[in-house]
């Protein structure tokens, strides 16, 4: 028998068999345990990372299977879902799903923090791991082991119906909606294709790893193409004969007819972004992973063993990590109510939201949640940042509706604790400012005793590994090589604090317009020094409200919207007042930021050859400083010398030991991250 073998029948003595050394479980769940009606464990790796023991904790092992649940179509808790009525039912009159599980546990319950936190997969891909610890590329994949020393269960699963499986994605089968008399149900759909590379063929999707709706018909002639190098350009269209619903990627034009790729005849190039509008067939009940995440923490929570759960009585508190897409579905998670269970009862007792301004339009009829909110280069016209994005009710300016996303769980008291954490990108592209600004009278909103808002200061959307080298890519300058990694452990630390203890976590720190320090973008309010060959022009994600149609709930981000939408009223969007050095004034401001070594900035700009000076993706900027006042004057550089601001390297390591300390001070920073960042300090050569 196998280690493997020997952890499985330890964790479940009663399983039925293990197969070729794979453990196997499969045993029924009460309909009334969370509706996971079926838990199979299908692979058990103990323990894992080589083997490695974190601390008191000790070694961890991963369980790998699949969860099979079914919801009521007729309970208020479920109605929500858009199309659930026109899904196909069981025998019981239920909807069914089956999604993939990922379970990382000590294997002796016993040493853990009795604490679940649920990472919602981004496009089928973790993130918690590679954002909370500080992973080493070409480790063991356990990083510094922050989470597992800290005791941590982490939890993975399915959530997005349109992710294909592959690359160690984790998907969700979800069943397709259908008319009342059985036919297919069709519908405009309209998608971005913006290529990586050259190419003939893209994914019908624009994404890799996505399906993208089935057209209705492999004919072209109701469809239409268009190309446009700049986000604001015109819409060129490109004839019909010149592209086909086909993959050319092993046949010439037109290609192998393909209901999930387009073929370009003279190819896709990396200068343009091509816009497809389409009859569609055959949506996706996308809507259901939201009660199943809901439905698979409840039973994790709360399921015994005899019912299948290998966490029974080994977890108490559930928190939820969602970063980008995935906070953005926390938030729509969170809005439309599936926080509270089917029993009644808190799902997530806390949620670390990061990189997350807007929502996600999953609870939409050909709904395409791989979108994201509408940058200033691409996404426009999707769902996604629609109003309302505040916390607490809000007045929208075009209907004069006041809602908020805790609306639900404050009308049921399931709501929970929640840590905000944006970056700079957050603010230049997606529209931040609208989560704790009214930007139509030019004050600041209230934010709820339940939430805490942090800006990580001079930061880009995903963040740096520390001591990761910046780069250009398809930019014009180097990528922003800051790290919020250490700040985002410690508040992580300070939310299970808050849930546990009711030990209140520092104060939001973000900027405002009382302070001042939230403010226009424009190059003289903003202000921006003027460095040498840099190109500062304002430019920024705008927020525009779009009437989609009669049945499309702007509220609550579901239903069925009208393709292409009709745009109605443009908000104002503010963004973080910058020193003279071009860093952001308020907000965390990590070590690197305040003992900094050049501008930190959250947006960059697209180089030539794709679609030069739009916004570049993610990305933001490093301009880094001059090293001597000799240099700095020769070039016009008005920002301080790196000689000028430390004189020395001994000079510089004592300004971020004492960075170090004051984040330390105000719970900002963990103690034993210190040491590895004045190391770091040390062994750099800022002066060379």
């Amino acid at each position: 028998m196998t280690a493997c073998d020997r952890s499985f029948r330890r964790s479940f003595p009663h399983a039925a068999s293990v197969v070729v050394g794979i453990a196997f479980l499969s045993l029924a769940a009460a309909p009334a345990a969370a509706r996971i009606t079926e838990l199979i464990i299908n692979q058990v790796e103990s323990p894992t990372f080589g083997g490695a023991a974190f601390g008191a904790v000790g070694q961890y092992e991963r369980l790998e299977g699949a969860a099979h649940g079914e919801v009521d179509p007729r309970d208020p808790r479920n109605a929500i879902i858009q199309d659930i009525a026109l899904a196909p039912r069981n025998a019981r009159g239920m909807v069914e799903y089956s999604m993939d599980v990922r379970i990382l546990k000590p294997i002796d319950a016993r040493r853990g923090n009795r604490t679940l936190l649920y990472d919602v997969v981004n496009r089928g891909a973790t993130r918690a791991p590679t954002s909370i610890n500080i992973v080493d590329p070409g480790g063991s994949g356990a990083g510094d082991g922050f989470l597992q020393s800290r005791g941590f269960t982490l939890v993975w699963s399915g959530w997005q119906g349109d992710v294909l499986p592959g690359g160690g994605r984790l998907t969700i089968k979800v069943p397709v909606a259908r008319k009342l008399d059985g036919s297919a149900i069709t519908g405009r759909v309209r998608t971005e294709i913006i290529p990586a590379k050259a190419g003939r063929t893209e994914p019908l999707s624009g994404f890799a790893g996505t399906a993208g709706y089935q057209p209705a018909s492999l004919d072209n002639a109701t469809a239409s193409l268009t190309a446009r190098v700049r986000e604001q350009d015109p819409r060129l269209p490109v004839p019909n004969d010149q592209w086909a619903f086909a993959d050319c990627s092993k046949e010439p034009f037109p290609g192998r007819p393909s209901a999930m790729h387009v073929c370009l005849k003279d190819g896709f190039d990396t200068n343009h972004i091509y816009e497809l509008t389409y009859d569609a067939k055959d949506p996706l009940v996308l809507g259901l992973g939201f009660a199943a995440t809901r439905d698979l923490v409840a039973f994790l929570r709360h399921g015994d063993r005899a019912a299948g759960n290998p966490l029974a009585a080994a977890v108490d508190t559930a928190l939820l990590f969602g970063q980008s897409q995935s906070g953005r579905m926390a938030r729509s998670l969170l809005a439309l109510g599936f926080n509270q269970d089917e029993a009644g009862r808190v799902v997530f007792d806390g949620m670390n939201v990061h990189l997350a301004a807007g929502r996600i339009p999953l609870n939409v009829r050909f709904g395409q949640p791989t979108r994201g909110p509408a940058l200033q280069h691409e996404n426009r016209q999707f769902p996604a940042d629609d109003l309302p994005v505040t916390w607490l009710p809000a007045t929208d300016p075009v209907s004069g509706a006041r809602s908020g996303l805790l609306d639900r769980c404050r009308a049921t008291g399931t709501c929970p604790k929640i840590i905000q954490t944006n970056t700079d990108h957050e603010y230049w592209q997606g529209a931040m400012s609208l989560v704790t600004a009214d930007t139509l009278q030019m004050r600041d909103l209230p934010i709820p005793d339940n939430v805490r808002v942090y800006h990580f200061a001079s930061t880009q959307e995903a963040g740096s590994r520390p001591g990761a080298e910046p780069r250009k890519g398809i930019c014009q300058m180097l990528s922003n090589p800051v790290s919020y990694h250490y700040n985002l452990r410690a508040l992580l630390i300070a939310l299970r604090e808050w849930v546990l203890d009711g030990k209140a976590p520092p104060r939001s720190r973000y900027p405002t317009i009382a302070a001042n320090t939230l403010v226009a973008p424009d190059p003289a309010t903003f202000g921006f020094p003027r460095i040498p060959g840099v190109n500062f022009s304002g430019l920024h994600g705008r927020h525009t409200q779009y009437d989609r149609g009669p049945i499309f709930n702007a509220a609550d981000l579901s239903g069925i919207a009208d393709e292409p939408p009709r745009a109605v009223r443009h908000s104002t969007v503010l963004v973080p007042r910058v020193d003279s050095d071009g860093n952001a004034i308020d907000g965390v401001r990590s070590v690197t930021v305040q003992a900094p070594l050049g501008t930190y900035l959250g947006w960059n700009l697209r180089a030539a050859g794709f679609s030069e000076g739009d916004m570049c993706g993610n990305a933001g900027s490093f301009i880094p400083f001059a090293v001597s006042k000799k240099e700095r004057m020769r070039t016009g550089d008005p920002r301080l010398s790196l000689e000028e601001r430390y004189g020395t390297q001994v000079g510089y390591v004592a300004a971020v030991i004492k960075a170090a300390e004051d984040l330390v001070g105000e719970r900002l920073m963990l103690s034993e991250d210190v040491a590895g960042v004045v190391e770091a300090a040390r062994a750099s050569k800022v002066f060379q």
